[in-house]
């Protein structure tokens, strides 16, 4: 008999072949924690951010925080793993609500309009539906297109293939029957009708300040349910929490609070808890947090299971709208936002949303035109068309970090909403202004964090562009007002660059560099796009011998040293004297500043750079 091995494997003939076990890492060495810490320690040594004696763990310096105060650690592994998420459409749908998720399909790719004139609306209509747009969404009534010519803004529409959500406000119900007579007149059978009616109570109740009862809302339902199945008429909006300047879980927290109050109204007008889940899509902000929005929509779908479970229905899959966020958008610069909605629309894509609306670069400016309209669905058709983004069910599911960032979420979104519910629910939270204070902190932090650029905004606080050519389109209409305000991350920075846009002629600051190019360059690029994310102008005369003539004939007040920190200890005092002795009002420093007593301000990396920018303004006389 033949001996056999011991690493061999004895197979009779009518054995089939065992699997090939394939090992992707099999030619490299196994890599241990232990030496990415000792590689992490060693770079972190050499950039100063730990010394010799530190006896810590180097990821600890790397780790990040959310504003839910959620740590981001630089490294996951298989240590990190959660448990399970379970499968595509079935409990808690944290893969998908669908077992099919959107391979088939695609996401819904949904178009926003909010123009007044009907006639004008239906050519934006007609022309994104040709483009690739799948649904549309509609704003009537106050600040979109007026109820009674509803009719007008759907002509030519094939509304049984391109389903409508309304956005009415106030008038979600006479918007309603408007659009029901619509159906009916091109007879299209009521169980064939695919709509979001958009009656959203609480969400305008968050806008405006003032209480909108929710029973209205529920009978409305009530009789929808009954008459087109395919209909949802409310819509549990997490925008408002949003813009409001909250945080990924503020805003979950609430939007399922919000949920829960409308499944309570649907199930006190007759409704059962399946029925009245139904009923119910809901709104929420995708951002250019690619991880974080991935999370923010398979998180939201766990809590929403959970919800209808302990609600005695069957945990049921949330109907998700994303929308590329309002407040991350800038005016300046608005070519930027591009990018900004296309990573937004990626991070919802892969997160499992329903319906995606990316918003046009041009959506914080006011109208959009042809060609803004042309790239926000076409940002689509490169994802879904080009990038085969949907062609894969989850396909951020069981990355470590993506499923611990998920888990970390669901937990501090559970933990807003039970804060509200143990409140007496949103309606109360709204009502009393505990949850506007609470959403005020969180945008107190963001503030702070974009002024001292630790939260950079591209275009607006870095790299911005004096020369740019400002965008000009029609204005918006009337948005509700009064209750959680509208924030936008760049308005702080735009409001300067608009004061020094005004102002005659552009406001100047004199770089007095010191020592070789070499030793200024760094420092001086530092200050000029500071001071430029300001509305500024930064005179920079590079290497000079005079730098007192060259200061007078800038024509400015205000100088601001660059150079290396040698250069700096050498010459920075008596430079900064003879700049005052020749007319300088203030002396700033580029770099951590010294003991330098005839410089009166610094401007350093982690100062605040809106007071330096609002300080050096108000002494330029920039009203």
């Amino acid at each position: 008999m033949t001996e056999v091995a011991e690493t061999e494997s004895v197979r009779t003939p009518d054995e089939p072949d065992a699997p090939e076990v394939l090992k992707l890492a099999a030619e490299f060495p196994e890599a241990s924690r232990e030496q990415w810490r000792e590689l992490v320690a060693g770079v972190l040594r050499k950039s100063g951010a730990i010394d010799e004696a530190f006896d810590g763990l180097p990821e600890s310096k790397l780790v990040t925080r959310t504003y839910d105060g959620l740590e981001i650690q630089p490294l996951y592994t298989a240590e990190d793993t959660v448990e399970e998420t379970g499968f595509p459409g079935l409990p808690p749908f944290v893969r998908s609500a669908r077992p099919e998720g959107s391979v088939t399909t695609g996401w819904d790719v949904r178009a926003r309009y909010a123009r007044r004139d009907a006639k004008v609306t239906n050519t934006a209509i007609l022309a994104d539906l040709e483009g690739g747009v799948s649904s549309i969404w509609l704003r009537a009534g106050a600040g979109g297109v007026p109820v009674a010519e509803l009719a007008d803004a759907l002509n030519e529409v094939y509304v049984d293939l391109a389903p409508v959500t309304l956005d009415a406000g106030e008038e979600y119900e006479a918007a309603a029957t408007a659009l029901f007579e619509i159906f009916a007149e091109r007879e299209i059978p009521a169980s064939a009708v695919t709509a979001i009616l958009g009656a959203d109570p609480i969400g305008l109740t968050a806008r405006t300040g003032t209480a909108h009862p929710l029973a209205p809302a529920a009978r409305l339902a009530a009789r929808v349910a009954k008459s087109h199945p395919k209909v949802r008429t409310i819509v549990a909006d997490g925008l408002p929490f949003h813009e409001a300047g909250g945080s990924d879980a503020q805003e979950l927290g609430a939007a399922i609070a919000a949920g829960v109050a409308y499944l309570r109204a649907l199930t006190e007008a007759g409704l059962d808890v399946d029925t009245a889940a139904g009923q119910l899509e809901f709104r929420l902000a995708a951002t250019a947090d690619q991880f974080l929005t991935i999370a923010k929509f398979r998180a939201a779908r766990r809590l929403w299971a959970r919800v209808t479970e302990v609600s005695g229905g069957e945990a049921a899959g949330m109907r998700q709208h994303a929308v590329t966020s309002p407040a991350m958008l800038t005016q300046r610069d608005p070519w930027v936002n591009m990018l900004r909605t296309t990573v937004a629309c990626f991070g919802a894509g892969v997160g499992g949303a329903d319906a995606i609306t990316v918003l046009p670069f041009d959506a914080a400016i006011g109208q959009p035109d042809a060609f803004s309209a042309r790239i926000a669905r076409n940002t689509h058709a490169v994802l879904l068309e080009e990038s085969k983004l949907a062609g894969v069910i989850d396909p951020a599911g069981g990355s470590w970090y993506v499923e611990n960032l998920t888990d970390e979420l669901a937990k501090a979104a559970w933990r807003e909403f039970t804060a509200i519910e143990a409140a007496g629910g949103i309606e109360a939270e709204l009502a009393s202004g505990a949850l506007a204070g609470r959403l005020a902190e969180t945008w107190e932090k963001r503030s702070k964090r974009i002024a001292t650029r630790r939260d950079p905004i591209t275009g607006v606080s870095e790299f911005p562009n004096l020369t740019e050519k400002a965008v000009v389109r029609d204005p918006v209409g009337d948005l509700p007002g009064g209750g959680l305000p509208r924030h936008r991350y760049a308005e702080a920075f735009e409001a300067l660059r608009d004061r020094a846009d005004a102002h005659p002629g552009r406001p100047r600051v004199f770089l007095a560099t010191l020592g070789p190019v070499a030793a200024h360059t760094a420092r001086a690029s530092f200050a000029a796009n500071l001071f430029q994310a300001g509305g500024i102008e930064a005179v920079n005369p590079g290497a000079t011998e005079d730098i007192v003539a060259e200061f007078r004939a800038s024509g400015t007040k205000i100088a601001c040293l660059c150079g290396s920190d040698t250069s700096y200890a050498e010459e920075a005092a008596s430079v900064a004297k003879a700049l005052k002795e020749a007319g300088a009002t203030s002396v700033l420093l580029a770099g951590k500043p010294g003991d330098y007593p005839d410089i009166t301000d610094y401007l350093f990396t982690g100062c605040d750079a809106l007071e330096v920018l609002t300080g050096t303004l108000n002494e330029l006389g920039v009203q």
